[in-house]
């Protein structure tokens, strides 16, 4: 029943709400395809992203068309963020596997 196609789509709903309110639905994504769905953990991590891109562009694009999206304060942000991810990519390329999982365990833990 929990890997049923109608039971993904009700968890990709609730989980969209959750990641379009900002509140960590990306991270228990990833939680669910790799502890109940048993997915690789890299490809759990690919469609987390998929799925927050998507996400994220929804809500952008509501915002925008709301009047409420501030690229004064957002841009600066965003280019930081940009080059951090680009950043800890390169390094996460050079790093053991085993010790990012166990980072990414403990990240996990203490944001929820």
């Amino acid at each position: 029943m929990l890997n049923s196609f109608p039971f993904a789509i009700l968890v990709g709903f609730l989980l969209g709400i959750l990641t379009g309110l900002g509140t960590g639905g990306g991270s228990l994504l990833v939680l669910w395809l790799t502890l109940v769905l048993e997915t690789d953990p890299e490809i759990a991590r690919m469609i987390n992203l998929m799925f927050f891109l998507a996400a994220a562009g929804a809500v952008s694009l509501r915002r925008l068309k709301n009047g409420t999206l501030q690229f004064q304060k957002i841009l600066p942000a965003a280019l930081a963020g940009c080059a951090a991810a680009a950043v800890a990519s390169l390094l996460a390329q050079h790093m053991d596997v085993t010790l990012l999982k166990k980072a990414f365990g403990i990240l996990l833990l203490v944001t929820g």
